[in-house]
């Protein structure tokens, strides 16, 4: 049996008090790719069990995701660090797999690998479906991620951006980008991104800003 059809018997089914108990099995990351390799749309893996990612963003989400790959491939051309899309992904927590808009990754290059080997940054431009889910949820576990040294928010609706970078003593500081004069300084990599790279074209729509927020205040 392949790992791919393996993972089809999601179910076991045990004796309980003379009762049957469904329960689902967690799907190890190994076979979570060789699933998704099958699948026409994209999935993390979140829970031990593959969740459909949500389809058909906006124009804007796309212009900002391009500028900002593009802007990030020139900045750390020679490097040894290099952009990725979200067809790439990281994992978070333990067996959890998840695709950032964008993320850098400085580890060893594999061509054949799905994941990042050492994700340094990552970042999230927020949508109207995604917008909590993005700013607190995912944001929580990113911020477990070892190696990773800078995450950013991306308000599409105006010039605002959220940025947590860890500091010597590895804990999180939360700085706000207001503006297209604003920069965004990614201290791990020693450049500064300009706002104005990340929002050229960027015509922003009479909506409520998406950038929320967080309960309780920025977390270290």
């Amino acid at each position: 049996m392949s790992a791919a059809q393996a993972t089809l018997r999601v179910f076991t089914i045990t004796a309980v008090s003379g009762m049957l108990d469904r329960r689902l099995e967690p799907m190890s990351i190994d076979a979570f790719f060789a699933w998704q390799e099958a699948q026409a749309e994209r999935y993390e893996l979140v829970g031990g069990v593959p969740v459909r990612m949500m389809a058909g963003a906006r124009n804007v989400h796309d212009d900002i995701v391009v500028n900002i790959l593009a802007w990030l491939r020139t900045a750390l051309r020679g490097s040894g660090c290099r952009p990725f899309t979200g067809d790439g992904s990281v994992e978070t927590l333990p067996g959890q797999i998840r695709r950032p808009d964008i993320g850098v990754d400085c580890g060893s290059r594999d061509p054949n690998a799905l994941k990042a080997a050492q994700p340094r940054l990552v970042v999230e431009v927020l949508s109207p479906s995604t917008r909590d889910f993005d700013a607190f949820e995912k944001l929580g576990e990113y911020r477990t991620m070892a190696d990773l040294e800078h995450i950013l928010l991306v308000e599409p609706n105006a010039a605002e951006l959220r940025l947590w970078t860890r500091d010597p003593d590895r804990h999180w500081a939360e700085t706000r980008l207001l503006g297209l004069d604003a920069t965004v300084p990614l201290l791990a990599f020693g450049i500064a991104m300009p706002a104005a790279e990340i929002y050229d074209g960027v015509a922003f729509p009479s909506r409520p800003r998406l950038v929320p927020d967080e309960p309780g205040g920025s977390a270290g």
